[in-house]
């Protein structure tokens, strides 16, 4: 999935570029119709399977800037005779972007990215920042909570930040089928936010920061405050099949895996990919 940021920024530095789509896809092949990369003369955004494939397109799409032309086609068998073992044929367009088709891929961009599956997570410290970098580089929209600034500072530029002084708020404001990863440095604050979280009853995954004794610990609260929650969809502690290493980034890795796992479980999945072109102007 493209970040529509990202593609923005590629395309206003590039006078140039060539959009690559793969119009049809037959047999095993390293991605599906639809797939599209953006190549100019200094740089290339996104991908259509890496190997042998795309240095071939990669060339031909810099010959078509070299050279001029509008566009071209592309048959390529994924064989022996390129260096690739797939087996399969894919049939490629190549595509010189003039206004309109600029104007198209960041509406499509816009609109694979809003329809992407969310995750809030809540709590820019170690954790959920070292989350949050892991979680920007699949096709899903992630933001990062906190009611402290420089915490959220601390995040790069890759990650979606909220700075708000009522980070339980935001549970509200997202689909069904989201999920919520709850990290911050208050466990009452934790414990008030997942609450909020089992609510709503419609999250793929609500996971909270802590242990086995802090998952009671939250019953508990939850009795004491009247809450009818049932507690028994939460993931408490995060990331145990890490077996206990508590590093942030090995942490975040096995939450993220959890965070698939459930998405794909509830049917929401990820997207392909290949967002449909939006159409051109005139």
């Amino acid at each position: 999935m493209e970040r529509p940021r990202a593609l923005a920024r590629f395309l206003e530095a590039s006078e140039d570029v060539v959009e690559v789509r793969i119009a049809r896809a037959r047999g095993s092949t390293p991605r599906e119709a639809g797939a599209v990369m953006h190549v100019a003369a200094g740089g290339v955004r996104g991908t259509i399977g890496g190997g042998q494939l795309e240095y071939m397109v990669i060339d031909e799409a810099r010959s078509l800037l070299a050279q001029g032309g509008d566009g071209r086609a592309m048959d390529i068998p994924l064989g022996p005779e390129i260096g690739q073992c797939c087996g399969g044929r894919v049939e490629i367009t190549l595509t010189r972007m003039d206004a309109a088709a600029r104007s198209a891929a960041l509406a499509a961009a816009e609109a694979e990215f809003a329809a992407a599956p969310q995750v809030l997570i809540f709590g820019a410290g170690h954790v959920g920042r070292a989350l949050a970098e892991t979680l920007s580089l699949l096709p899903l929209r992630t933001r990062l909570i906190d009611q402290r600034g420089e915490e959220l500072e601390r995040a790069t530029d890759a990650v979606e930040r909220v700075h708000t002084v009522l980070p339980e708020a935001e549970v509200a404001h997202v689909p069904p089928g989201s999920a919520f990863v709850v990290t911050t440095h208050e466990h009452s604050l934790d414990f008030l936010i997942t609450a909020e979280a089992l609510a709503r009853g419609d999250a793929a995954y609500v996971g909270m920061i802590g242990s086995k004794t802090k998952r009671v610990s939250f019953e508990r609260w939850c009795r004491d405050e009247g809450r009818g929650i049932a507690a028994g969809a939460l993931v408490c502690p995060i990331g145990a099949e890490g077996r206990g290493d508590k590093r942030p980034a090995v942490i975040a890795a096995f939450v993220a895996a959890e965070i698939l796992g459930r998405l794909a479980a509830v049917g929401e999945g990820l997207p392909a990919g290949g967002a449909a072109r939006a159409p051109k102007g005139d």
